[in-house]
């Protein structure tokens, strides 16, 4: 498993995870989300959502891993989105994402 999604696991630990697309949408609005990620295989309707609620309110998103990657990285089934709660957990997702690692 890669550092991003092995990062995921342990902001799921923390509870600092919103994940699915109803979950992520509200944590989005609420302005809980501080970056979301969504599958490079999401559905269009779920990416445009998502995407259209994060540029609205100025949440950073990126696409990264499958469903089942996501889902997996978290311990549940396959997930289209995560939004991330915490601050720290979603600058280190970020340096990991702007670096481009994918090793362990």
């Amino acid at each position: 498993m890669d550092k991003i999604l092995s990062f995921l696991g342990i902001a799921q630990k923390a509870g600092k995870i919103e994940s699915g697309g109803f979950l992520c949408e509200k944590a989005v609005k609420s302005r809980k989300a501080k970056i979301v990620i969504l599958a490079e295989d999401a559905q269009k309707n779920t990416v445009s959502t998502i995407s259209n609620k994060c540029t609205y309110y100025h949440i950073p998103f990126c696409f990264y891993g499958t469903k089942e990657a996501l889902g997996h990285a978290i311990g549940k089934g396959e997930r289209s989105c995560i939004a991330v709660t915490d601050q720290g957990f979603a600058d280190g997702i970020t340096k990991l994402l702007s670096s481009g690692k994918k090793e362990e």
